[in-house]
């Protein structure tokens, strides 16, 4: 199994630029994509990026040129860089995991537990 944590987000000023962090721990054999999703009030999770063992990276249109999401593979970590956030960027922030637990069996996927980013006008 794999268990993820998530650290980052609170409450943060319009045009600020924190960032999300999540470490994977666990039995697992190897992680094949790490990512975040968001999902806003009212509306459906979304992806807003994700970065597969190598170097490819998916943005969300709407985060594309703001946000940057990096992996240390040396330390099971994923993490979010968000500048110049808008009021419309709040939502419910989980990390995301795509791995397998043993030797060229099937990959899972995982979930965080979730961070709530709130950004004020």
């Amino acid at each position: 199994q794999v268990q993820l944590v998530e650290s980052g987000g609170g409450l943060v000023q319009a045009g600020e630029s924190p960032k999300l962090s999540c470490t994977a721990s666990g039995s697992f054999f190897s992680i094949c994509v790490m990512g975040w999703y968001r999902q806003a009030p009212g509306k459906q999770r979304e992806l807003v990026a994700r970065i597969t063992n190598g170097v490819r990276s998916n943005y969300l249109d709407s985060v594309k040129g703001r946000f940057t999401s990096s992996r240390d593979n040396g330390k099971n970590t994923v993490y979010l860089q968000m500048n110049s956030l808008k009021p419309e960027d709040t939502a419910v922030y989980y990390c995301n995991v795509d791995a397998g637990l043993v030797s060229d069996g099937p990959v899972f996927r995982y979930w965080g537990q979730g961070t709530q980013v709130t950004v004020s006008s």
